[in-house]
């Protein structure tokens, strides 16, 4: 091995403890409580500017912990896809968005941050587009979006978009809540992350499928259902 490939992966290491470092210390603590330096302490860097020297900004390493993740859910999704074709099936659609991002889950150790680490990214307005961007620039999601766009019964424009909104909470906080208790060693509602994904793919489809109520006028001060 000669130096420079010695110290080429010396430097591959140290990104790798201070990623795993940032990813625990922001799924525990949010992204604004936590600092580079404090990520520098907890990867075990002397140098509380190895975080900047590595990444740059916060925002940079964001990023990279996001994109340390996606790769696998990227390439299990495009098989997925590939599976169900032209599929006319909401469910099928849906499983191309929950079962890619739950089979990664459940190959991670435990106890595992990443799916806390998203709904802190996700709650957080400052770094919330990063996650975004990061996800729907995956060309996989784009076809299982154009997929299920395909086969969605008729509704309101801004039903549909309501509806998005609760399937993005479902699909970010279901998986952090079940991350969190098998850390804690508490019982989940399934045993597995395939039983889980099921679960939520059941509840998303059902989701979607509901009825949309006509609206109604409003009785005094009040609304009702």
């Amino acid at each position: 091995m000669t130096r420079k490939t010695a110290r080429a992966e010396r430097a591959d290491a140290t990104r790798e403890r201070i990623l795993s470092a940032a990813e625990r210390l922001f799924a525990e603590h949010g992204l604004f409580a936590v600092s580079n330096r404090q990520v520098s302490e907890a990867a075990g860097q002397g140098n509380n500017a190895a975080v900047g020297y590595h990444f740059g900004t916060k925002t940079d390493l964001v990023r990279a912990i996001v994109r340390r993740h996606n790769d696998d859910i990227e390439q299990r999704r495009l098989g997925l896809v590939e599976s169900v074709g032209e599929s006319t099936e909401v469910r099928d659609w849906v499983a191309c968005m929950v079962r890619p991002t739950t089979e990664h889950l459940a190959d991670l150790d435990v106890p595992a941050w990443y799916s806390r680490f998203c709904a802190q990214v996700m709650t957080d307005p400052g770094f919330r587009s990063i996650m975004v961007e990061e996800s729907l620039g995956a060309p996989s999601l784009h076809r299982a979006l154009a997929g299920l766009n395909r086969c969605l019964p008729d509704m309101p424009a801004d039903v549909r978009a309501e509806r998005f909104d609760m399937v993005r909470q479902l699909m970010v906080h279901i998986p952090a809540e079940r991350e969190r208790a098998l850390d804690e060693g508490t019982a989940t509602p399934r045993a597995t992350w395939y039983e889980a994904a099921t679960g939520l793919i059941d509840a998303i489809t059902g989701l979607w499928l509901a009825p949309v109520s006509a609206p109604r006028s409003r009785a005094g001060d009040g609304e009702h259902a």
